[in-house]
């Protein structure tokens, strides 16, 4: 059996093209908005593109005529000075120095002792000294101790008994009630305490 010509056999296909079509109609027709709006938005979104993409090779083209300001005037903030630095600020930076104290002159030290060794030498026994206030820098558990930071703290308090720790949270509360020192010092304390 010899094949049939080109044309019918083309004219064939296209009848079972349209009947596979016929039958998927009403499919298609539930789809059909949907599938309307979707090639309307994509065709919207390519005309966006291509305007932006033009207007950017409009910047570029009239960038070269006229130079754009790197700050535009409106872009200002009330803390801004109107002159900036020169240079890159190292004219701005201080440098930290630590808060000094004052040693005790030395003379001071040698006169207390000569002055106690000849009151001893004449049988003069000096009254016992009442216990020291704790000095405005920290308790005597601690001295120092106002000046510490949390990390220097944490380093330390481990060296301490609980009797030490609980003199050092009373004197924080009683002075600068810092929340992260009280923390930390009550923490301590019930480790130290329960461990």
């Amino acid at each position: 059996m010899s094949p049939l010509p080109l044309p019918v056999r083309v004219a064939a296909g296209l009848v079972a093209s349209a009947v596979e079509q016929a039958r998927d109609l009403p499919r298609l027709v539930v789809e059909l908005p949907v599938t309307a709006v979707s090639q309307a938005l994509q065709a919207s979104m390519r005309v966006q593109q291509k305007v932006t993409e033009l207007a950017i090779k409009g910047d570029q083209a009239l960038s070269t005529l006229r130079p754009v300001d790197e700050r535009p005037s409106w872009a200002t903030f009330d803390d801004e000075d109107e002159t900036p630095p020169s240079g890159n600020g190292a004219a701005l930076v201080t440098e930290l120095h630590r808060p000094s104290r004052p040693e005790p002159p030395a003379d001071t030290a040698v006169e207390t002792a000569a002055a106690a060794t000849a009151a001893a030498a004449e049988g003069h026994t000096p009254e016992p000294a009442e216990p020291a206030e704790p000095e405005a820098s920290g308790p005597n558990a601690l001295p120092g101790y106002q000046e510490l930071t949390i990390p220097q703290l944490r380093g330390r308090l481990r060296h301490l008994s609980a009797d030490d720790l609980r003199a050092l949270l009373e004197w924080e509360t009683t002075h600068e009630n810092r929340a992260p020192f009280v923390t930390m010092l009550s923490n301590r304390i019930t480790t130290v305490t329960e461990g």
